[in-house]
């Protein structure tokens, strides 16, 4: 494998980590909510999707049917997936 084939199994990797961790987030927050424990903060959920585990956030928001309807976190994570599809629409365009 070339160096740039190496860099992009890394890439993928990191990709997976962080929706991995981002999924376990929005899973564990759901059952503290349940539980009536302490919570995870909608500012870490919000910071873990921005650096790129917004597919973990959506696809876990979806399955838990958890912060469905809050706001202004809804709004807030929808913004941040619209940038990162435009700004990975760019990079296909370029």
């Amino acid at each position: 494998m070339g160096q740039g084939g190496q860099m992009v199994t890394t890439l993928l990797f990191a990709a997976l980590l962080i929706n991995a961790a981002t999924f376990a987030a929005f899973w564990s927050d759901k059952r503290r909510a349940i539980a009536g424990e302490r919570r995870i903060s909608e500012a870490s959920l919000l910071q873990l999707a921005l650096i790129g585990g917004s597919p973990g956030a959506l696809a876990a928001r979806h399955l838990f049917r958890h912060k469905t309807r809050k706001e202004p976190f809804s709004t807030r994570l929808l913004l941040i997936v619209a940038i990162q599809a435009g700004a990975g629409i760019g990079l296909l365009i370029l």
